[in-house]
Parts: C-alpha cells; sequence; structure tokens
C-alpha cells in the first residue's frame, strides 16, 4: 500500500469508527508506529486534516473545524500502481472504440493516471504498443452530435435531428427521444422514440446530420417495451420475431461458430455428422442473410421456407455475375 493509499485509509477508518486506537491503525495499514504518526502529521499540515488525539478514548478522531479554518480536502482520486495499469488500459480500449471520438475527455484523465506510476511514461506506451484494435467497418460520425444525443439521453430530454436515409436515399427532420446508445460492429446506433412517426426507431449516428437538443422532456419508454421492439429482431433490425432461423453448418465450420452468439435466445447443437444446427428468433433477414452468406459453401438454411428462398435467390444472383 502507498502513502496516498494510507491517507485515504485513515480518513475513511475514522469516519467508519469515529474513534480509532494506535493499534488499529498500525495493523490495517500494515506500517510502523513512525511511519503512521508521520502519515498523520502530514495530513494536518498540508491537507489540513481536523485529526486530534482523545485521551479519553485512546484513539485517534475528527474534531470540528473553526468558521475560519482552512477547508480539509484530500487530493482528487488516487489510484495504486495495479489500479492506475487497469485504468490506463481501459481507457486505451475506450479511445480506440471510436478513433479521436472520445480524446479531447479521455486524454486528460489519461495524463494524470500516467503521473500516478511515475515520471515515465513507459507503462502507457507498452500497452498502446501491446494492444491492436482493429476497426475495420467503422463508418465516420460527428463527436457533436454524439454529445448532444448523449446529453438528451442522461438528462431526459428530447433532441431534433436531421436523418438521412440511406434505403430511401432522403433527408428528413424529426424530434426523437432518446432511449439507448449501442455500439454494434464498429459503429453507434441511437434506440429512440420518433415523435414523426409514433413508435419505437434505431438511427445510426453516422447518418444523423444535425442534432438539437430541445427543451421539452423525453418519452420514457418502459424496459420491457423496448426489449419486445428492440431484442427479438435480428442484429440491429427491430420488430417482434416473426419466425425462426434454422441454419446448419459443416463440420469444418462448426469448429468456430458453435462458439458465436448470433442471437441472445438462440438454440445450438452438435448433429452425430458433426454439423453445428443453430436456431434462433428473427424479425428482419436482411442483416441475417449477409451473415449467412459469409459461411458460404459450409452453410445450408434449413429454413423457413422464405428465409431458404431468399438465400438461394441471393446465390444464384451472385453468380450471375460471374457468367
Amino acid at each position: 500500500m502507498d502513502r496516498t493509499e494510507r491517507f485515504y485509509r485513515i480518513d475513511r477508518l475514522i469516519r467508519t469508527h469515529q474513534c480509532v486506537p494506535v493499534s488499529r491503525f498500525v495493523a490495517d495499514l500494515e506500517v510502523s508506529l513512525a511511519t503512521f504518526k508521520r502519515d498523520i502529521e502530514y495530513m494536518r499540515s498540508r491537507f489540513h486534516a481536523p485529526i486530534v488525539w482523545d485521551r479519553e478514548k485512546s484513539g485517534y478522531r475528527f474534531t470540528a473545524l473553526a468558521p475560519d479554518a482552512p477547508r480539509y480536502e484530500l487530493p482528487g482520486l488516487w489510484f495504486n500502481a495495479s489500479e492506475a495499469h487497469a485504468l490506463l488500459t481501459m481507457l486505451h480500449l475506450l479511445r480506440n472504440l471510436e478513433p479521436g471520438m472520445l480524446s479531447q475527455h479521455v486524454e486528460p484523465l489519461r495524463d494524470r493516471l500516467t503521473g500516478l506510476l511515475g515520471s515515465t511514461s513507459h507503462a502507457v506506451e507498452e500497452i498502446e504498443k501491446r494492444i491492436r484494435i482493429l476497426h475495420m467497418t467503422a463508418r465516420r460520425m460527428k463527436l457533436a452530435h454524439f454529445e448532444v444525443i448523449a446529453t438528451a439521453l442522461l438528462g431526459r430530454r428530447r433532441v431534433h435531428i436531421a436523418y438521412f436515409s440511406r434505403g430511401r436515399n432522403e433527408e428528413t427532420e424529426r424530434d426523437v427521444s432518446p432511449q439507448r446508445l449501442a455500439h454494434y460492429r464498429e459503429n453507434w446506433y441511437l434506440d429512440a422514440w420518433c415523435h414523426k412517426t409514433d413508435g419505437l426507431r434505431i438511427f445510426a449516428l453516422d447518418c444523423v446530420r444535425s442534432a438539437e437538443l430541445l427543451e421539452q422532456k423525453a418519452r420514457l419508454v418502459p424496459e420491457k417495451d423496448l426489449a419486445e421492439a428492440l431484442e427479438e429482431g435480428y442484429g440491429i433490425f427491430s420488430g417482434r420475431a416473426k419466425a425462426t432461423a434454422r441454419i446448419r453448418f459443416s463440420p469444418d465450420r462448426a469448429r468456430w461458430v458453435s462458439n458465436e452468439q448470433w442471437h441472445p435466445k438462440q438454440i445450438g447443437r452438435f448433429e452425430p455428422d458433426g454439423c453445428w444446427t443453430l436456431e434462433f428468433p428473427y424479425s428482419d433477414d436482411r442483416e441475417l442473410l449477409m451473415d449467412i452468406l459469409r459461411h458460404v459453401p459450409e452453410v445450408e438454411v434449413l429454413g423457413p421456407p422464405d428465409l431458404r428462398q431468399r438465400f438461394h435467390d441471393a446465390l444464384r444472383a451472385g453468380l450471375e455475375r460471374y457468367k
């Protein structure tokens, strides 16, 4: 335990037990009596800690501060070396989750943690060199739009957005009540109640052209309704489940797919011949078909019939391009 940790431990012991004997401090802090007394004196002189010795109770306690006495406050938030390393690792992962998006918020904390580890940044350099985060399909989005929407989400307020629909190739404006932010397959999405269509919708943040925070309170959708509307579908497409997909993978591909989660409600099993059969509900098959096509020719769609037919049509259309 380093010195800064001991300061917080001393403070917590006194606040918890009111009056603490020296033996309790020495045993809990695992230091000598001389070291403990130096810590007490340092807290008094540098942090203005109102710690006094109570002769009657034979222990240290806090006394009331005089009206004109300097304010007692421990300096900031302290971490030991192992905690600082863990936090630096998480900050590195967070910063690389969306390159550049959170840099202005993350870097000051990173610098403070680096300082706790010593004057050298060797530990930080090692973390950034040894952990690789590869971005393959991330689409660019504006930080300003993310911040407005996140502020509205946490403050339970509405947002006015201009949104570009790739499917319809058009831009529309609408007021939305943010419910959740989701980071899915390298991109950010907003689950929100759309006041224009009067229903739950999913918006890709990279398609938001402008975002304005409104004063009106957001409409809150119960968690149960959110789960039914947004989590029963497949992938990013919402909607209540309409059918159950049944897919079979070859024994070679099964070694990979059997460890993957395609859907929270999936059921998978090995067949006697080593194939892996996967079943799960879905509402919209567009993203599902793209995922299945990645495994051609080691995959077969068993059902339902319309999904099997659409998979067949996609394969045939692809082959037509090579004639």
